[in-house]
């Protein structure tokens, strides 16, 4: 049978003594003997503190090295996890001690602040975050305090998205999620666009978000070329929706990319053109065709989904105006074509944005910036610098292409 080890003995022995004191029936009641012994411990920290400053204990006689000496207290009251503490903090007479248990000036030592930044990375309120904080910890935390928490991230933020990032990656993936912001007096819809990368071992990351009300090629080329100016050399894969110029701005920086447009966008703007009685049926079929083992075979399914619903034409012309995006397909091996018309990363960074969205309108761009960075933080957090699924397989199918394994040796070399 294990032993009880010395840290669970001495956690045993301080409840026993907790208990025979207080005698707690309830759980709030043990909350309130908690909180009696967390101010002392707190006070004898800073007694601590003090006798190490000053160079003697309290008790101590004799000469002394220093003429500064103790000088009462002052006393304060702070938020703790435990509620509102009245804390006894020991003075000297010049006045030179610098607490670190509670430092001057603080009146919060529940580390709130990590706490408000996580609820607020998952959509919460200021309202909500309020009300939480009040009905957990049992003090009042205003709005403009959130704020003013909120607000650091801002700084890390753009420091965040200015950052150097790496000379090459397999694969981008460019969308955008439309938020509403208030300016002037009235409420816009604005397009944050994300973009994802996978780099050489199939790791993620987001390169950054820009938030704009217009697009076009000469807005997207200013997109690229801060990509490449914070270090990007070059990029094998773009997957991308089909709007105006984004194309046009991506060859325009790197030259030799494979624009890919995404599937799934493909399949959304089909199915505009399906009664939603057929949407199921529709989606099966035309799974078969960009799904089909060999180009082909691609062709011959999709041939038969034309003839299946040509009372459609809008929902076939979709694909015959996009079919050198499927046909382009079939240069790759399986497992890079699915990396390819799969938009499984970029729908899921897009859902975990979302989740800040449902707050309505954000008051400003900042406001925007500091709700997605701090998700995009979490993300980081889920990811753990792990690389994507069967990853090993999509590298071995890009080394088939001689000139993209050229590519990516010499980026793997530096």
């Amino acid at each position: 049978m294990a032993r009880k080890n010395s840290q669970n003995t001495r956690g045993a022995a301080i409840a026993k003594a907790i208990m025979e004191e207080y005698q707690p029936q309830t759980r709030e009641e043990m909350q309130d003997a908690i909180k009696d012994v967390f101010g002392p411990m707190f006070e004898a920290m800073l007694q601590g503190e003090m006798d190490s400053h000053l160079g003697y204990g309290r008790n101590e006689r004799g000469e002394k090295e220093t003429t500064n000496r103790r000088n009462g207290y002052s006393h304060k009251s702070v938020n703790s996890v435990y509620g509102k503490l009245d804390v006894a903090v020991p003075r000297d007479r010049d006045g030179s001690f610098e607490p670190k248990a509670i430092p001057k000036r603080t009146k919060n030592v529940s580390g709130i602040e990590d706490k408000v930044l996580s609820m607020y990375a998952r959509g919460m309120s200021q309202r909500d975050i309020a009300d939480t904080v009040e009905d957990i910890y049992g003090f009042d935390i205003s709005h403009e305090t959130i704020s003013t928490i909120t607000d650091r991230v801002i700084r890390t933020a753009e420091e965040w998205q200015n950052r150097p990032l790496k000379k090459f990656y397999t694969f981008l993936f460019v969308d955008c999620i439309y938020v509403t912001i208030r300016k002037e007096m009235e409420t816009k819809n604005c397009a944050v666009y994300v973009v994802l990368g996978y780099d050489a071992d199939g790791r993620k990351d987001v390169l950054g978000l820009w938030i704009g009300e217009s697009e076009g090629k000469h807005y997207w080329m200013q997109i690229f070329d801060e990509i490449r100016a914070r270090g990007v050399e070059d990029v094998l894969f773009i997957s991308m929706d089909g709007v105006s110029g984004l194309e046009e701005g991506a060859r325009s920086i790197f030259q030799d990319v494979v624009v890919q447009r995404c599937i799934v966008h493909l399949i959304r703007n089909a199915i505009k053109y399906i009664p939603s009685k057929d949407y199921k049926a529709y989606s099966a079929q035309l799974k078969k065709v960009y799904g089909a083992p060999s180009l082909k075979a691609a062709e011959a399914e999709f041939e038969r989904l034309k003839q299946a619903w040509s009372k459609y034409p809008g929902a076939i012309d979709v694909w015959i105006r996009n079919w050198q995006h499927v046909a382009q397909l079939y240069n790759y091996g399986s497992a890079v074509r699915k990396v390819m018309y799969t938009t499984n990363a970029i729908e899921s960074v897009n859902s975990s944005l979302r989740k800040v969205t449902k707050k309505g309108a954000f008051p400003n761009e900042d406001a925007v910036r500091k709700a997605f960075y701090l998700r995009i933080v979490e993300l980081y957090k889920k990811w753990n610098d792990r690389p994507v699924a069967n990853w090993a397989l999509v590298r071995n199918q890009l080394a088939m292409d001689d000139k993209m394994q050229t590519r990516i040796l010499k980026y793997e070399q530096c």
